[in-house]
């Protein structure tokens, strides 16, 4: 195809483009190059009206879309190429082979677009859909469409701050700096099983609290965007296992298989079929084989994601690491790393509507189109807010403890029937069974209390005495049934707590916790409030051995 492979310039001959003229010119380098004997030349000022290049005009042409369309695309592509250079740190690759699905994810159903519910106005709007960015070293992208979204922390001054002490604008989203970032997703799989735990909340807390008259109280979808790293990583095996067995039809996972690692081509390591192993999981799985040169077949791929109700969905997407670079291209190179100013005003030039010359531009009608998709996110709200009202009144109680739960609010006498202990008078016991008391006592006041073992319940005395188990079919149980994935375990623990409402605990034996650790750093700098319990905590565990 005309646009999926771009030709490098000859080495050290970087031929640069200019937006409003076909000649070849050289700019902002201190060196001189010859073509057809014409020496370095002055810029010239550019006419009212951009014309476009020959390669910019070549990519429209097979373009299977709007103009409008594929500029804003190409902007996003330009905006974290750019946030990337001025930082002089990050990564610029994965954010431009995945503009197309960003656009998507951020465009309405009106426009085409999944329809994501979310809104800057109020970024913690209960029923908005999650998204998870599980690459997050591709963060740059994120930014970029929460600016075009209208979310304060990433104006245009936090992404030309990007990486930079202080900012809201990190190297990797952090829940706790950025508005519109669920969840810290540094560490490769993390995201992707947080997403696991957030489609078990939305799923669980629907069941808890919707009616017949009030359907859609809460009724989530949560969407991941994820690479090729994330499933290398065990702990999104493990989490995407129980997500295919609990059948999370509210999940949708877009993944960026680009084929490319820091190290090189995922031949190099990876090269299972994934789409076998996620059907094994009991995923549904869509394939789609480019998205460079339109993007009806993701449309249509994530339209039967959402339609299918009792699966999960995985959509593999064919894309092509730094897409627009012209010596980068389809290169780990592209990876970690800015481009390079010659590299990127190279690649302007090839991208319809960007400008060579340039940084960090949304022209106007890439702006008002994504206003527009703003606005409908903040109608989706309002919409849900005067639902929300009418539920409230017609069930006061369940509208209260939903606004307790989600306010973060301990009821009244939760603690009152904590058991007490004197030493000497009562009953010497092991710790975990007075654990157990107490993960009783609570629950019957706080029912935000869900969660349960690595297959080690009553090893771990972690059982809500009358839940019931939270299964594909029983969603309104709070007995969650981890199996043997402590790693999985903890992550989407933190999932469940970002999404709110509820306050998840999870347990096995204190040596395994090192399985775990990766999500229990995560919970400690997210602030989540995960209650981890340790049973068999001794030096040496008897019989069982010494490991």
């Amino acid at each position: 195809p005309i646009i999926s492979q771009f030709e490098p310039p000859p080495i050290n001959q970087r031929i640069l483009f200019s937006q409003y003229s076909n000649n070849i010119y050289l700019r902002k380098h201190n060196m001189t190059y010859s073509v057809n004997k014409v020496q370095k030349k002055k810029m010239e000022e550019p006419p009212a009206k951009r014309a476009c290049t020959d390669h910019q005009t070549a990519q429209l042409k097979a373009y299977k879309g709007t103009p409008l369309e594929l500029k804003c695309v190409n902007t996003i592509r330009a905006l974290a190429a750019d946030m990337v250079q001025k930082a002089n740190s990050g990564h610029p690759g994965a954010p431009m082979g995945c503009a197309p699905m960003a656009h998507l994810l951020w465009s309405s159903a009106a426009s085409g677009g999944t329809g994501r519910n979310h809104s800057a106005k109020n970024p913690n709007w209960w029923n908005r859909d999650r998204f998870v960015l599980s690459n997050g070293h591709a963060c740059a992208l994120q930014y970029v469409m929460l600016h075009l979204s209208g979310y304060e922390d990433c104006s245009m001054d936090q992404l030309k701050a990007f990486r930079q002490v202080g900012s809201s604008t990190p190297g990797h989203p952090e829940n706790f700096c950025t508005d519109g970032v669920e969840v810290c997703t540094g560490p490769l799989g993390q995201g992707i099983s947080n997403a696991v735990g957030m489609a078990i909340a939305a799923k669980h807390l629907g069941a808890t609290y919707n009616t017949t008259d009030f359907p859609n109280i809460i009724n989530s979808r949560t969407y991941v965007i994820c690479g090729d790293g994330c499933l290398q990583e065990g702990i999104s095996g493990e989490a995407c296992s129980l997500a295919g067995h609990l059948g999370l039809g509210d999940l949708i996972v877009l993944y960026d298989d680009n084929h490319i690692t820091i190290d090189g081509d995922t031949d190099l390591a990876f090269t299972e079929d994934v789409k076998m192993r996620y059907e094994s999981y009991g995923w549904q799985v869509l394939v789609v084989d480019d998205v460079a040169n339109g993007l009806d077949d993701l449309r249509a791929a994530i339209d039967e994601g959402k339609k299918c109700t009792d699966k999960p969905t995985l959509i593999k997407i064919r894309t092509e690491i730094g897409f627009g670079s012209p010596s980068k291209q389809g290169s780990a190179s592209s990876h970690g790393a800015p481009l390079g100013v010659p590299e990127i005003e190279a690649t302007k030039g090839r991208l319809y509507g960007c400008d060579p010359s340039q940084d960090f531009l949304v022209d106007e009608d890439v702006a008002a189109y994504f206003k527009e998709q703003a606005d409908a996110g903040d109608q989706a709200l309002a919409a849900w807010d005067a639902d929300f009202a009418k539920y409230k009144e017609a069930h006061p109680d369940k509208a209260n403890e939903l606004e307790r739960r989600f306010n973060g609010e301990i009821p009244e006498g939760a603690f009152d029937d904590l058991p007490t202990f004197v030493f000497g008078k009562d009953k010497a016991n092991a710790t975990r069974k007075f654990s157990e008391a107490c993960i009783n006592a609570v629950a019957k006041k706080m029912p935000e209390l869900m969660g349960g073992s690595a297959d080690l319940t009553g090893s771990n005395c972690c059982q809500i005495k009358g839940a019931g188990d939270f299964q594909k079919d029983t969603p309104e149980g709070s007995t969650l049934r981890f199996g043997v994935r402590e790693h999985a375990m903890a992550a989407i623990c933190n999932g469940m707590f970002a999404y709110g409402g509820l306050r998840p605990f999870c347990a096995t034996f204190l040596q395994f916790a090192g399985y775990a650790l990766g999500a229990m750093r995560c919970s400690a700098l997210s602030k989540f409030g995960v209650i981890y319990i340790m049973t068999h905590d001794s030096i040496g565990l008897g019989e069982d051995g010494p490991t």
